[in-house]
């Protein structure tokens, strides 16, 4: 049961990602007039479209990654204190926060979103390259704390 939930963080978490590189990059480097390369064509994409899907994803991966904690907690986190692993420890401890904190970011980020396309584009770039921050980190960290020491080892 616990390596279902895990790839299905994992997948979940994957397409959070996809969704939310699409739209910092969209709107932190929009697409000039002309032909488009392959980056261009990723760039080209309607930004306020992934609002919702990034919403639903995010707090999908929170329940999933809530229900994975307890296997975590007991199996990786004491495996990594008995190797003396602080760095890859406290990178987990901030993992957690970041999760937290996205998730407080996720009622402004709607909030900026579903305003028409010329208001408040600051606004969106910042909570928007947060948002893809925080997601690629927990991503990264959670896959390197995996190959680390994955579950049921």
């Amino acid at each position: 049961m616990t390596t279902t939930l895990l790839i299905f963080h994992m997948l979940v978490t994957v397409l959070l990602i996809g969704a939310l590189t699409h739209q910092t990059l969209a709107i932190w480097w929009p697409v000039a007039a002309g032909p488009r390369s392959f980056f261009g064509s990723f760039r080209a994409v309607r930004a306020g479209s992934y609002t919702n899907a990034v919403i639903v994803l995010y707090v999908t991966a929170a329940i999933a990654g809530a229900l994975l904690y307890p296997d975590y907690r007991l199996d990786v986190r004491t495996f990594l204190e008995a190797t003396r692993m602080k760095a890859a420890n406290g990178a987990f401890e901030i993992k957690e926060h970041f999760a937290a904190l996205g998730l407080g970011m996720l009622p402004i980020y709607w909030l900026y979103w579903r305003k028409s396309a010329t208001e408040y584009v600051g606004s969106r770039r910042a909570i928007t390259l947060m948002l893809a921050f925080t997601v690629w980190w927990n991503f990264i960290v959670g896959h390197l704390l995996n190959n680390i020491r994955g579950f049921g080892i």
